[in-house]
């Protein structure tokens, strides 16, 4: 959870000796406290290195551009990938949702609870049915229909665009029934976490659980995923599947897997809002 004077350091570099001691050399340098190190190297010899610091450092926004400073000659020095994170700065998140509750109620109650450390300033749906279920949380609900005619999607998330613009980190689509466009994706210049209800790579585009029946799995799943431009390719942040049997109809599979996809989104949202998270070309560091 978030504290004052706290920071997490994210970096990403080509593996190499002396990395982590110069990392930690810098932050000492300024009487910066390493309270947490995880790293991961994708190989022993030519992989590439990852690593999340957690810092305390008294008066740290004062002190940060100092500390920058030194941390971007260490990442001259090794190619380095890097970013700091105010640990007690909350995300802000947008989530995105159709007429499925169960993604979007999961993170509300989590939130609520203080089990998520991020704010939400709004829910935006192309459908009114979950207003007063968002409202009873005090999360302001926004209604964005999408019209008829060649422009209305475009004019869809032009407005919710205008909704966005500088106020969030995150946008969460919590079963939103909507394929994003590449425009609206480049335009929002924020992260994107996608909710699939299925165990990707099966099953891409709609209607999964009956696919998964037409096919007898005996494993469903749900995979949370920073969305791209290509439907259902981003990056994969986690994943989690239930044993089902053959005598289980495709409904009773939908109901079965809404619960790995509340519990898969939740532990995507929560892990990105602490900053774990890392993505390396089409995969991802979880640390």
């Amino acid at each position: 959870m978030s504290q004052t004077d706290t920071a997490r350091l994210l970096v990403a570099c080509d593996d190499q000796p002396g990395i982590v001691a110069a990392v930690a050399g810098a932050l000492a340098a300024h009487g910066a406290n390493i309270i947490s190190l995880d790293q991961h190297s994708t190989d022993s010899e030519g992989g590439r290195f990852f690593q999340r610091t957690v810092i305390h450092l008294d008066g740290l926004a004062a002190r940060r551009p100092a500390l920058e400073a030194s941390i971007a000659e260490v990442a001259e020095r090794f190619e380095m990938e890097w970013s700091l994170h105010d640990a007690s700065r909350r995300k802000r998140v947008a989530i995105f949702v159709s007429k499925y509750d169960h993604c979007l109620l999961e993170l509300l109650w989590r939130t609520q609870r203080g089990e998520l450390d991020i704010d939400v300033t709004m829910v935006v749906s192309n459908h009114p049915d979950l207003a007063e279920s968002v409202r009873s949380f005090g999360v302001p609900f926004v209604h964005t229909p999408r019209g008829t005619g060649d422009d209305a999607k475009a004019e869809m998330e032009r407005r919710q665009l205008e909704l966005l613009q500088g106020n969030v980190d995150l946008v969460v689509l919590a079963r939103y029934m909507q394929i994003l466009t590449d425009g609206f994706i480049t335009g929002l210049g924020a992260p994107v976490i996608n909710i699939h209800h299925s165990f990707l790579p099966a099953f891409i585009g709609a209607n999964p659980y009956a696919r998964a029946k037409d096919r007898g799995v005996k494993l469903i799943g749900a995979t949370a995923h920073y969305a791209t431009a290509d439907l259902d390719e981003g990056p994969i942040i986690e994943q989690d599947v239930t044993r089902v049997t053959h005598a289980e109809s495709a409904a009773e599979l939908q109901r079965r897997g809404a619960d790995v996809e509340r519990y898969v989104l939740a532990r995507a949202v929560k892990w990105h809002a602490e900053d774990r998270v890392i993505v390396h070309g089409r995969s991802t560091v979880i640390l």
